[in-house]
């Protein structure tokens, strides 16, 4: 069963100890990183094992691995033979592994560690990208029978993580870490047993002294409870958000928080994707189920469902996808999530007599102005591309605007509802607003379809203005709910109600 690493970043011994005490309970192994201490910490290490209590890994990683050991490659063996060295009977108060590149080659190092039960990672890393011919360096790697091979590579897109797991099952018999680094490989730190591989590494987030072990590692608390890492075999059903950039989505929170209510045998992880065909080629190679769609890709999608609701062939967007016998189907719920928070909010069953303005015209657009024709209100679509405004706008014969102060004009007539469904607002532009020249009058209520942060610059001029204001949390729960009777195939748990949230 895969294991969950801390990886060790701090610059004193005493750090390292007081960070592996605060996250004891979530992992099964740590790696101190002697090139992250200070020079005189380093000196130091032999007495570390015993002092951990906990299997631990010697890693001095050097620059040229995506590590901080800077200095000459004869100081740093030196330090390697220093914390195998005076080996102890009792095993665990030596290291337990002891990582060594595959270009590392010193005998008496090796015969140092063998010695006394010291396992050999022979580890490769590539932060350039993805090796042509992964499957092969994995297979070169291992010099003697007893080591673990390790291979960590840095995608530049999701078509390099497909490479990876098609190489996890080209090595399927092997024992391996095999793992992708940076925002693309998310994935496989949380599928590391659907990779095969033993461990996965992590490294404690809201710790500003620490610098991360690796680009993309989790934190290990949320790799344990959220994810339920040591859950996940490879019977597990796997479930995914993705969009581009996927920085924030609290969707992962609420699936995975319902599964481990109910105990379901499943996870829910983000996967960013740089195009639709490379999300749908990995979804294959792996076997996901489900899919949540996000920007920008709720229209890109629609060429690779053999299966559209009525609903899609409505709104012409799709948030929600999932596998079925003849390829994929897909559904959107971001239409009735959307009508549904707004109408409690304000307390009405229809839109008769409202003139909204609404801004964007991407997917989320389109489903809000699909439920603004069905509920009978008028509309103004305001966007900075003119022609997608336009295209919109005279679907449901909708007045339409740049983005402009032609638009601002317009929208004192279309000032009842204002509704924001772009991405505008989020980080990391925390303070931009779509349409800053607008002076709110008060009377507007105003929804923004952005639920991080809880109120955007947009919402906040809003409520200064003394309008009534409403984010996107109320939305994204109930599409969220409706998502989850696609991909469980039953309807959500009222009991769980109000328990799930963002």
């Amino acid at each position: 069963m895969a294991k969950i690493c801390l990886c060790l970043t701090g610059k004193t011994l005493a750090r390292d100890l007081e960070i592996l005490e605060k996250n004891r309970k979530y992992i099964d192994i740590a790696e101190l990183r002697v090139d992250c201490l200070d020079p005189d910490e380093r000196f130091l290490i032999r007495r570390f094992p015993e002092m951990a209590g906990i299997p631990l890994i010697l890693t001095i990683r050097r620059n040229i691995d995506g590590g901080h050991y800077v200095s000459g490659e004869g100081s740093r063996i030196k330090l390697l033979a220093r914390g195998l060295a005076f080996a102890d009977a009792d095993r665990r108060r030596n290291f337990a592994y002891v990582d060594l590149e595959e270009d590392l080659d010193v005998p008496s190092l090796e015969d140092a560690a063998r010695t006394f039960g010291t396992r050999i990672i022979r580890s490769w890393h590539n932060v350039e990208g993805v090796d042509e011919d992964l499957t092969g360096k994995l297979k070169r790697l291992r010099r003697v029978g007893d080591e673990l091979v390790k291979a960590s590579v840095m995608p530049r897109s999701l078509d390099d993580v497909v490479k990876v797991y098609k190489t996890a099952k080209e090595t399927a018999g092997m024992e391996k870490i095999l793992l992708c680094m940076g925002e693309y490989g998310v994935n496989t730190r949380i599928l590391a047993e659907h990779l095969g591989s033993r461990i996965s590494y992590t490294t404690p987030s809201g710790e500003g002294d620490l610098p991360q072990g690796a680009p993309g590692q989790l934190d290990p608390r949320e790799l344990a409870e959220l994810y339920r890492f040591r859950e996940i075999t490879a019977q597990t059903r796997i479930f995914a958000v993705t969009g581009f950039p996927l920085k924030i989505t609290g969707s992962p929170h609420f699936f995975n928080t319902v599964f481990g209510i109910e105990q379901t045998d499943a996870v829910y992880v983000p996967i960013p994707a740089d195009s639709v065909h490379s999300l749908v080629r990995l979804a294959e190679e792996i076997g996901i189920l489900g899919i949540s769609i996000t920007v920008p890709y709720k229209e890109d999608i629609l060429p690779y469902l053999s299966y559209k609701s009525k609903e899609i062939l409505s709104i012409g967007a799709c948030n929600t996808i999932v596998s079925g016998p003849q390829g994929w189907m897909g559904y959107n719920t971001d239409a009735s999530a959307f009508s549904g928070s707004l109408l409690d909010f304000i307390g009405r069953k229809d839109l008769r007599g409202r003139k909204l303005t609404i801004i964007g015209a991407g997917g989320a657009a389109k489903a809000v102005a699909a439920e603004v024709s069905r509920l009978k209100g008028k509309a103004l679509i305001l966007n900075r591309t003119a022609s997608r405004a336009r295209a919109l706008a005279e679907r449901y014969r909708f007045a339409w605007a740049e983005l402009d102060s032609r638009g601002a004009e317009l929208m004192e007539k279309y000032s009842d509802i204002v509704i924001q469904t772009s991405s505008v607002g989020m980080a990391p532009d925390l303070e931009a607003d779509p349409i800053e020249y607008y002076k709110f009058s008060g009377r507007e209520t105003v929804m923004d379809l952005i639920y991080k942060p809880e109120k955007t610059r947009f919402l906040k001029r809003a409520e200064e203005a003394g309008c009534r204001i409403l984010n996107g949390s109320d939305m994204l729960l109930r599409q969220a709910r409706s998502q989850y009777a696609y991909y469980m195939n039953k309807e959500f748990p009222p009991s769980l109600v109000s328990r799930v949230g963002f």
